[in-house]
């Protein structure tokens, strides 16, 4: 009977689901405000609007650039430590051999059982060092290019997530002024959608 090749899928976007998280979060809640404030305070949906989507182009690129700092500064010290590592591996050997024993009987194997591995990776000595930088020090290799797209990423995801509180400004007339009692709902509106995104 012919075997089906067993095929592993595994999901691998984490830190683009994060990126896209952070931004819209920031993107939904930093206008919200906004808008719910001046829509009590002005008669006219054109200033909600234009106020909004000043603050949503300054948001989207305040937030960009601190993806874009943030992930340039996992690179750095990501740098400094395989830099640390490969030092420490030329010039205390036994030490880091020890490091790698003690990874493996965390798992339950037996001295004896880890030194055959042990003396493998001491003859790979790039192997050894990604192997301290990956189960010593939980460090995982920054792709290229990560900073750039982290930043689009966020900043897309901030101007998507600050347009969803300006629709009820933006599906107004532009221009058209609100009575007393319109600016009053416009401004319950907002209100009433906080309390519901609790929920």
């Amino acid at each position: 009977m012919p075997q089906t090749p067993h095929t592993e899928t595994h999901f691998t976007g984490g830190e683009l689901v994060r990126d896209i998280v952070i931004g819209m979060s920031d993107g939904l809640t930093v206008p919200f405000a906004l808008a719910a404030g001046l829509s009590g305070a002005v008669s006219s949906s054109h200033v909600v609007v234009v106020a909004g989507l000043a603050e949503i182009a300054a948001g989207s690129i305040a937030m960009g650039l601190g993806g874009f700092l943030a992930a340039r500064s996992d690179a750095e010290h990501f740098e400094q430590e395989l830099l640390r590592e490969r030092r420490e591996v030329e010039t205390i050997p036994e030490a880091e051999s020890k490091e790698v024993a003690e990874i493996f009987q965390s798992y339950g194997l037996t001295q004896e059982e880890c030194q055959p591995v042990v003396d493998a990776l001491r003859r790979k000595p790039k192997a050894w060092v990604d192997f301290m930088m990956r189960f010593e020090l939980g460090l995982e290799k920054p792709e290229r290019g990560r900073a750039l797209r982290s930043a689009l990423t966020i900043a897309l995801a901030y101007v998507i997530g600050g347009l969803v509180p300006l629709s009820p400004a933006s599906a107004s007339s532009w221009g058209r002024t609100y009575p007393s009692n319109g600016r009053a709902g416009a401004s319950n509106y907002y209100l009433h959608a906080a309390g519901c995104s609790r929920c």
